[in-house]
Protein backbone atom coordinates (compact mmCIF):
# COMPACT_ATOMS: atom_id res chain seq x y z
CA UNK A 1 0.00 0.00 0.00
CA UNK A 2 1.45 3.48 -1.07
CA UNK A 3 0.76 7.02 -0.69
CA UNK A 4 2.24 10.33 0.96
CA UNK A 5 2.67 10.37 5.19
CA UNK A 6 -0.98 11.25 6.34
CA UNK A 7 -2.80 9.41 3.39
CA UNK A 8 -4.50 7.01 6.02
CA UNK A 9 -2.62 4.05 4.62
CA UNK A 10 -1.69 2.91 8.12
CA UNK A 11 -4.99 3.03 9.25
CA UNK A 12 -6.53 1.42 6.05
CA UNK A 13 -3.83 -1.39 6.25
CA UNK A 14 -5.05 -2.32 9.99
CA UNK A 15 -8.65 -2.36 9.33
CA UNK A 16 -8.04 -4.66 6.17
CA UNK A 17 -5.17 -7.01 8.27
CA UNK A 18 -8.48 -7.44 10.57
CA UNK A 19 -10.87 -8.27 7.91
CA UNK A 20 -8.89 -10.68 6.14
CA UNK A 21 -7.29 -11.90 9.01
CA UNK A 22 -3.95 -11.19 7.55
CA UNK A 23 -0.74 -9.43 8.99
CA UNK A 24 -0.32 -6.33 8.83
CA UNK A 25 3.58 -5.44 8.18
CA UNK A 26 4.52 -1.77 8.62
CA UNK A 27 8.10 -1.16 8.46
CA UNK A 28 7.71 2.12 10.61
CA UNK A 29 6.30 -0.06 13.69
CA UNK A 30 9.49 -2.41 13.68
CA UNK A 31 11.75 0.69 13.76
CA UNK A 32 9.68 2.45 16.43
CA UNK A 33 10.04 -0.99 18.43
CA UNK A 34 13.94 -1.13 18.03
CA UNK A 35 14.01 2.63 18.62
CA UNK A 36 11.60 2.26 22.27
CA UNK A 37 14.14 -0.77 22.90
CA UNK A 38 17.15 1.08 22.18
CA UNK A 39 18.67 -1.46 20.75
CA UNK A 40 21.68 -0.85 18.14
CA UNK A 41 19.24 -0.50 14.94
CA UNK A 42 16.75 1.44 17.04
CA UNK A 43 19.33 4.30 17.77
CA UNK A 44 20.74 4.46 14.61
CA UNK A 45 17.42 4.64 13.28
CA UNK A 46 16.01 7.22 15.58
CA UNK A 47 19.20 9.78 14.10
CA UNK A 48 17.96 9.09 10.59
CA UNK A 49 14.47 9.46 11.43
CA UNK A 50 14.52 12.86 13.59
CA UNK A 51 16.08 14.64 10.54
CA UNK A 52 13.27 13.17 8.44
CA UNK A 53 15.99 10.96 6.43
CA UNK A 54 15.26 7.27 5.75
CA UNK A 55 16.95 4.64 7.09
CA UNK A 56 19.31 2.57 4.47
CA UNK A 57 17.65 -0.22 2.12
CA UNK A 58 20.04 -2.81 3.26
CA UNK A 59 18.30 -2.92 6.80
CA UNK A 60 15.10 -2.46 5.69
CA UNK A 61 15.48 -5.51 3.04
CA UNK A 62 16.55 -7.85 5.65
CA UNK A 63 14.08 -6.69 8.42
CA UNK A 64 11.01 -7.30 6.19
CA UNK A 65 12.23 -10.82 4.31
CA UNK A 66 12.36 -12.33 7.63
CA UNK A 67 9.47 -11.47 8.90
CA UNK A 68 7.71 -12.76 5.44
CA UNK A 69 9.19 -15.75 6.17
CA UNK A 70 7.38 -16.27 9.49
CA UNK A 71 4.10 -18.55 9.73
CA UNK A 72 1.50 -16.16 9.45
CA UNK A 73 2.48 -14.70 6.30
CA UNK A 74 1.39 -17.65 4.45
CA UNK A 75 -1.82 -16.98 3.21
CA UNK A 76 -1.44 -13.44 2.96
CA UNK A 77 0.18 -9.75 4.44
CA UNK A 78 -0.23 -6.29 3.81
CA UNK A 79 2.99 -4.27 3.34
CA UNK A 80 2.63 -0.98 4.83
CA UNK A 81 5.70 2.20 4.07
CA UNK A 82 7.54 -0.72 2.10
CA UNK A 83 8.72 -0.35 -0.53
CA UNK A 84 10.05 3.10 -0.51
CA UNK A 85 11.95 3.07 -4.02
CA UNK A 86 12.99 0.76 -6.98
CA UNK A 87 15.83 -0.86 -5.38
CA UNK A 88 13.49 -2.22 -2.58
CA UNK A 89 11.02 -3.56 -5.09
CA UNK A 90 13.44 -5.27 -7.09
CA UNK A 91 14.64 -7.00 -3.95
CA UNK A 92 11.32 -7.50 -2.95
CA UNK A 93 10.68 -9.36 -5.81
CA UNK A 94 13.07 -11.96 -5.31
CA UNK A 95 11.31 -13.31 -1.94
CA UNK A 96 7.67 -12.09 -2.60
CA UNK A 97 4.60 -12.43 -5.33
CA UNK A 98 2.86 -9.24 -4.89
CA UNK A 99 -0.59 -9.05 -5.83
CA UNK A 100 -1.78 -5.83 -5.28
CA UNK A 101 -0.35 -2.55 -5.25
CA UNK A 102 -3.00 0.38 -4.15
CA UNK A 103 -2.02 4.13 -3.80
CA UNK A 104 -4.03 6.17 -1.71
CA UNK A 105 -3.90 9.92 -3.30
CA UNK A 106 -3.49 12.46 -1.39
CA UNK A 107 -3.00 16.48 -2.18
CA UNK A 108 0.58 17.69 -0.42
CA UNK A 109 -1.25 20.51 1.39
CA UNK A 110 -4.05 18.04 3.16
CA UNK A 111 -0.99 15.52 3.86
CA UNK A 112 1.08 18.29 5.78
CA UNK A 113 -1.87 19.55 7.39
CA UNK A 114 -3.03 16.27 8.65
CA UNK A 115 0.65 15.33 9.68
CA UNK A 116 1.79 17.96 11.77
CA UNK A 117 -1.47 18.08 13.64
CA UNK A 118 -1.36 14.10 14.79
CA UNK A 119 -0.41 13.12 18.15
CA UNK A 120 0.36 9.74 19.80
CA UNK A 121 0.16 8.08 22.90
CA UNK A 122 3.07 7.49 24.52
CA UNK A 123 1.61 4.10 26.11
CA UNK A 124 -0.90 2.16 23.62
CA UNK A 125 0.51 3.78 20.55
CA UNK A 126 -3.26 5.40 19.54
CA UNK A 127 -3.11 8.03 17.16
CA UNK A 128 -5.38 10.37 16.80
CA UNK A 129 -5.69 13.79 14.35
CA UNK A 130 -7.98 16.55 12.79
CA UNK A 131 -10.05 13.64 11.71
CA UNK A 132 -10.29 11.81 14.52
CA UNK A 133 -9.34 14.22 17.92
CA UNK A 134 -9.06 13.14 21.29
CA UNK A 135 -12.26 13.77 23.49
CA UNK A 136 -10.19 15.87 25.80
CA UNK A 137 -7.08 17.78 23.92
CA UNK A 138 -3.75 15.95 24.84
CA UNK A 139 -5.41 12.71 26.19
CA UNK A 140 -5.56 9.43 24.92
CA UNK A 141 -9.29 8.12 24.60
CA UNK A 142 -8.27 4.45 25.37
CA UNK A 143 -6.01 4.57 28.23
CA UNK A 144 -5.92 8.26 29.46
CA UNK A 145 -1.77 8.68 29.16
CA UNK A 146 -0.41 11.61 27.51
CA UNK A 147 -0.49 12.70 23.61
CA UNK A 148 2.73 13.98 21.81
CA UNK A 149 3.86 14.56 18.35
CA UNK A 150 6.19 12.79 16.91
CA UNK A 151 9.72 14.08 16.01
CA UNK A 152 9.16 12.98 12.30
CA UNK A 153 5.77 14.32 12.57
CA UNK A 154 6.75 18.26 12.86
CA UNK A 155 6.68 20.39 9.61
CA UNK A 156 10.25 20.52 8.82
CA UNK A 157 10.94 16.83 8.76
CA UNK A 158 7.66 15.94 7.01
CA UNK A 159 8.18 18.17 4.16
CA UNK A 160 11.80 16.34 3.93
CA UNK A 161 9.92 12.90 4.13
CA UNK A 162 7.27 14.23 1.45
CA UNK A 163 9.70 15.38 -0.87
CA UNK A 164 11.87 11.67 -0.44
CA UNK A 165 8.14 10.40 -1.40
CA UNK A 166 7.64 12.23 -4.83
CA UNK A 167 11.39 11.60 -5.66
CA UNK A 168 11.73 7.87 -4.94
CA UNK A 169 8.32 5.67 -4.04
CA UNK A 170 6.03 7.14 -7.12
CA UNK A 171 8.14 5.81 -9.51
CA UNK A 172 7.09 2.33 -7.90
CA UNK A 173 3.78 2.88 -9.78
CA UNK A 174 5.63 2.90 -13.06
CA UNK A 175 7.58 0.05 -11.98
CA UNK A 176 4.36 -2.23 -11.15
CA UNK A 177 2.15 -0.65 -13.76
CA UNK A 178 3.19 -3.38 -16.78
CA UNK A 179 1.84 -6.06 -14.36
CA UNK A 180 -1.57 -4.76 -14.32
CA UNK A 181 -2.08 -4.76 -10.58
CA UNK A 182 -1.69 -1.03 -9.47
CA UNK A 183 -5.08 0.35 -8.33
CA UNK A 184 -5.25 4.48 -7.56
CA UNK A 185 -7.62 5.77 -4.59
CA UNK A 186 -9.00 8.85 -3.35
CA UNK A 187 -7.38 9.22 0.35
CA UNK A 188 -8.94 12.81 0.86
CA UNK A 189 -12.46 10.73 1.47
CA UNK A 190 -13.51 9.17 4.35
CA UNK A 191 -11.95 6.31 6.36
CA UNK A 192 -15.10 4.16 5.38
CA UNK A 193 -15.86 5.82 2.15
CA UNK A 194 -11.95 4.52 1.58
CA UNK A 195 -12.20 0.77 3.01
CA UNK A 196 -15.30 0.52 0.92
CA UNK A 197 -13.01 1.42 -2.62
CA UNK A 198 -10.42 -0.72 -1.08
CA UNK A 199 -12.61 -4.02 0.02
CA UNK A 200 -14.46 -3.61 -3.77
CA UNK A 201 -10.82 -3.86 -5.15
CA UNK A 202 -9.67 -6.93 -3.43
CA UNK A 203 -13.33 -8.67 -3.36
Amino acid sequence: MFGPQGSGKGTQAKILADRYRIPHISTGDMLRAAIAKETELGNKAKALINEGKLVPDEIVNGIVKERLAMGDCVDGYILDVYPRNLDQAKELEAFADIKYVIELHVPDDISVSRIVHRRQCKACGAIFGLDFPPKVEGVCDKCGEVLYQRDDDKEEAMKKRLAIYHEETEALIGFYSPKEIVYKVDGTMTVDEVQKALTKILG
